[in-house]
C-alpha cells in the first residue's frame, strides 16, 4: 500500500550551512525566502546576477533547511530529468515545509505532500497514467469548444463594464475556473467557491508566516481563512466520496476511483490531489492570462505582428509563458553527492529549480528579456517543467490561452494594461491579484 509521504518524506531540519563551502559569493539584496521579495514580480534582474556570478547559490533561511538556488537552464534540466538523483518524494516541492517544532497548518502541510507532484517513480507514473484520459488531443479538442463560448461569453462581461475592468476578476480568474470545473464535473452553484479559496490559498503560505513570527496580521482575516480552508477541504472530501459510489465520466471520478498496487487512495492522497487540482489547474493560467496583456502592452510590435498574422498564435503562447513563468521554482532533495556548474552538492541537501530565471538564460534564448512573438526557440521554455514530472495539464493551458488571445484582439485590438496591478506576496507562483485593463473601446 502506498505509504503518505508524511510518513516517510525527510523533514525540514535547520541547516545553516551546506556541507560543502560556496564556490560563489551570492548577491544577498534580495531574499528568495521572502514572499514580500516577489510582490513586484520576479526578481529577474537578481536571478541574472545569480546566473552570472553564482548559479549554485547557498540560501540558508533563519530557523530552517537552507537550499541551493539553481539559475542556469541547463543545470535545471539535469535536475529535472534525473529524478533519481533528485528527489521530490523524499523532501517534497517546496522551497520549505517548516521544521516540526514550527507552527503550520497541519491539513495544508499534509495535502501539500500527499500529493501526486510529491511522488517518484514507479507510484508516480502510475498515477499520471490513470489521469491521461483528461489530456489527449481528442478530449482537449471538445473541450476547446466550450471554452471558446465561455470566452465569448466573458468579453461580453467586461464589454458591459467596461472600458477599464480589472481582468483578474473578469476574465482571467473566471476561464480556467471554468475549464477546470467542466473538466472535473463541478456544478455551476459550487464554482464561485474556488475562487474564493484561490485567494487564500495565494496568501496562506505568507500569512501564517507573518502570525508564527509575531507579526500584526488581522486577526479576522485569519479566521477566514483558517475557515475557508476547512471548507475547502471538506468540499473535495465529499466530492472525492460521492464520485467513488457514483463516478461519472469527469477528472474527480478518475482521481477517486485511482489505484496504487491495487489500492484505492488514502483520504490523505485525496486531500492532497484536491489541493493539487484548485491550485495548478486554475492559478497558473490565470496568471499566465494577465501576465501576456502584460506583455502585450509593453510590447506593442509584437502584439501588432499577432494582429497583422494570428497563425503566430500558437508560438506566441509558448513566449508568453516563458516570459511570465507562472511556477517561480520546484525544489528536489539529494539522493547522493553530486557536482553541478563546479559546486559540490551533497545528499541530502536541497536544490531549488527557479524556471523564470532559467527560461531568460541567454545561452539558451537571445535577447531574453525580449518579448518575441516569432521566437524559433519559445518552445524550449521549462516553465511546465521537463522529464517525468512534466505538467500533465500543459497542452489544457495552452489552449486557454490560444483560444483567449485570438478572441481578445479580434474584439479588443486596442485593449491595454493600464499600469495598475497587484500581486499577492507568494514566492511559490507568480500571483497576479488584480491587472486593471483598457478594452480601448472608447465608451
Amino acid at each position: 500500500m502506498l505509504k503518505p509521504v508524511t510518513e516517510t518524506y525527510q523533514p525540514d531540519v535547520f541547516l545553516p550551512d551546506p556541507a560543502n563551502a560556496p564556490v560563489y559569493n551570492r548577491p544577498t539584496d534580495v531574499d528568495l525566502s521572502d514572499a514580500l521579495a516577489f510582490t513586484q514580480g520576479q526578481p529577474y534582474d537578481f536571478y541574472k546576477r545569480l546566473r552570472d556570478n553564482a548559479p549554485v547559490a547557498w540560501c540558508p533561511i533563519p530557523q530552517l533547511a537552507g537550499f541551493w538556488a539553481l539559475t542556469k537552464y541547463e543545470d535545471v534540466k539535469r535536475v529535472e530529468l534525473d529524478p533519481e538523483t533528485f528527489s521530490s518524494q523524499v523532501g517534497g516541492i517546496l522551497q520549505s515545509y517548516g521544521s516540526e517544532e514550527t507552527s503550520r497548518h497541519e491539513k495544508l502541510h499534509s495535502a501539500s505532500l500527499n500529493t501526486l507532484i510529491c511522488l517518484d517513480r514507479p507510484n508516480h507514473i502510475q498515477l499520471r497514467m490513470q489521469h491521461r484520459g483528461f489530456f489527449t488531443p481528442a478530449y482537449i479538442a471538445e473541450l476547446q469548444k466550450k471554452v471558446a463560448v465561455k470566452v465569448e461569453s466573458l468579453l461580453d462581461d467586461m464589454e458591459a463594464k467596461g472600458p477599464v475592468v480589472d481582468m483578474v476578476e473578469m476574465f482571467s480568474s473566471q476561464l480556467p475556473l471554468f475549464t477546470l470545473c467542466e473538466m472535473l464535473g463541478i456544478e455551476e452553484k459550487d464554482r464561485a467557491k474556488i475562487v474564493r479559496w484561490m485567494h487564500y490559498l495565494e496568501v496562506v503560505g505568507y500569512v501564517l508566516a507573518e502570525r508564527a513570527s509575531g507579526g500584526k496580521v488581522n486577526p479576522i482575516f485569519i479566521a477566514k481563512l483558517l475557515w475557508n480552508v476547512r471548507q475547502m477541504f471538506a468540499f473535495g472530501r465529499k466530492l472525492m466520496a460521492d464520485r467513488r459510489k457514483n463516478p461519472r465520466d469527469d477528472l474527480i471520478s478518475a482521481i477517486a476511483k485511482a489505484e496504487v498496487e491495487g489500492e484505492p487512495l488514502s483520504d490523505e492522497f485525496l486531500d492532497g490531489s484536491w489541493l493539487l487540482i484548485i491550485f495548478a489547474g486554475n492559478d497558473t493560467t490565470r496568471n499566465t492570462l494577465s501576465g501576456t496583456m502584460r506583455l502585450l502592452t509593453q510590447f506593442p510590435d509584437e502584439k501588432q505582428k499577432l494582429i497583422d498574422n494570428p497563425d503566430l498564435m500558437p508560438n506566441m503562447v509558448h513566449e508568453a509563458i516563458r516570459m511570465v513563468s507562472p511556477v517561480m521554482y520546484m525544489r528536489r532533495t539529494l539522493t547522493k553527492d553530486v557536482e553541478m556548474s563546479g559546486q559540490k552538492i551533497a545528499a541530502g541537501e536541497k536544490v531549488v529549480m527557479y524556471y523564470g530565471a532559467a527560461n531568460r538564460d541567454p545561452s539558451i534564448f537571445e535577447n531574453p528579456d525580449q518579448f518575441q512573438v516569432e521566437r524559433a526557440n519559445a518552445n524550449k521554455h521549462i516553465a511546465f517543467g521537463l522529464g517525468p514530472h512534466v505538467c500533465l495539464g500543459q497542452r489544457i493551458a495552452m489552449m486557454q490561452l490560444d483560444t483567449a488571445y485570438r478572441k481578445i484582439l479580434e474584439r479588443f485590438p486596442n485593449m491595454r494594461w493600464t499600469g495598475k496591478q497587484t500581486m499577492a506576496p507568494n514566492n511559490f507562483v507568480h500571483a497576479i491579484s488584480h491587472l486593471e485593463v483598457d478594452l480601448g473601446t472608447g465608451k
